[in-house]
């Protein structure tokens, strides 16, 4: 079973940039498929970002596509967030998940982290 840790949130001011981590131990990170959740006040939870857990396959929302960008480091267990042109819109908890399987698509996560705060000020 895989623990997940997010870290890297903050304040930043609208069309700033933002980059968040998810530091992973226990279970086989190199396997896993790794994606982003975020979840605003009021809000329900929406998908961000999926990555494959080999070649690098990834998968965006069509509202992030473009501004953001998700990575993995398989040798540091770590999966990232980088977050570009902020708007205040963004503002959520920021959330990694980790499941096992090849599909990147899908939106069923087993583990997830406890979340991270992003702030975008106007």
């Amino acid at each position: 079973q895989v623990q997940l840790v997010e870290s890297g949130g903050g304040l930043v001011q609208a069309g700033g940039s933002l980059s968040v981590s998810c530091a992973a131990s226990g279970g086989t990170f190199s396997t896993y498929v790794m994606g982003w959740f975020r979840q605003a006040p009021g809000k329900e939870r929406e998908f961000v970002a999926a990555i494959s857990w080999i070649g690098g396959r990834t998968y965006y929302a069509d509202s992030m596509k473009g501004r953001f960008t998700i990575s993995r480091d398989n040798a540091k267990k770590t999966v990232y967030l980088q977050m570009s042109s902020l708007k205040p819109e963004d503002t959520a908890v920021y959330y990694c998940a980790a499941r096992t399987g090849a599909d990147i698509t899908t939106m069923t996560y087993p583990f997830w982290g406890q979340g991270t705060q992003v702030t975008v000020s106007s």
